[in-house]
């Protein structure tokens, strides 16, 4: 999202806890407006110092977007405690209202009618397995940004979830990536559409992309002969089924033989 609006020659401030990465970032765009901020929001507390943080900026704000990237290992949510749940929930769903409670009032301060645009990813809508505590966090945020969109009217400012269906085709996993994963870049551009609407009709709070986005990057093709692909899932699936199947009754010893009668 950062590279979509520093290539569209848009002026950023990006705040994220990885420093290499805004370093690296920077780099790449040594001439744009670019100011990289680094902390982490994970609750009020940091929330009001990275508001404060901006105010002494003084720079009008046109949009936020926010992408709280958590990670977790996968498991069912029987086999952890409760405090793994209420973890998630505060990474992934806590933080985006601390964050929204004081970077809302930025941006309606700045009167230009921008979008407060949050990302979320799959889940939220049916359970994934295996990730039961990312399903349970996402349907919250899902309810949380529908409150917060009639409440920010208030304000003047749109806020929506723009809630992703697959997982994001980045370049690091272009290789294996699907076909139907949108492209980073592509929802970066997505995301400056919906902050870019000055419009006053009334707008949906939960956004849901369920493909790759318009003006996406098209699918990087494997570098692999295809007949040798499906081979491999041929065997795959052997393997597979093999490994599941009923063991076959075990054969007769040769006691078992010996004292068994026989028929004439």
């Amino acid at each position: 999202m950062v590279r979509a609006a520093l290539d569209a020659g848009r002026p950023v401030i990006a705040v994220s806890s990885d420093r290499d990465g805004l370093r690296e970032m920077q780099g790449t765009h040594a001439h744009a407006d670019f100011l990289p901020l680094v902390a982490t929001l994970d609750g009020e507390r940091r929330a009001a110092a990275l508001a404060a943080k901006l105010r002494k900026l003084d720079r009008p704000i046109d949009g936020v977007v926010a992408a709280l990237c958590t990670e977790r290992e996968r498991g069912r949510l029987l086999d952890a405690s409760s405090d793994a749940l209420r973890e998630a929930i505060d990474k992934g769903v806590i933080a985006h209202l601390a964050a929204a409670r004081h970077l809302l009032p930025l941006l309606a301060k700045g009167g230009r009618t921008g979008g407060y645009i949050l990302i979320d990813g799959p889940g939220g809508e049916r359970p994934w397995a295996g990730y039961g505590h990312r399903s349970v966090g996402a349907a919250a945020l899902h309810m949380l940004a529908r409150v917060l969109h009639d409440e920010a009217r208030a304000l003047g400012v749109r806020l929506q979830l723009l809630s992703l269906q697959w997982p994001v085709r980045t370049d690091a996993n272009a290789a294996h990536a699907c076909s139907q994963w949108p492209s980073a870049n592509g929802i970066g551009r997505r995301v400056l559409e919906l902050i870019d609407r000055r419009d006053r009709a009334p707008t949906q709070a939960v956004i849901t992309c369920t493909g790759p986005c318009p003006d996406d990057d098209p699918p990087q093709a494997a570098d692999i002969d295809a007949a040798l692909l499906t081979s491999r899932c041929l065997q795959d699936a052997r393997t597979l089924l093999g490994s599941i199947a009923t063991p076959s009754a075990p054969s007769p010893s040769k006691e078992d033989t010996h004292d068994r009668p026989t028929r004439r």
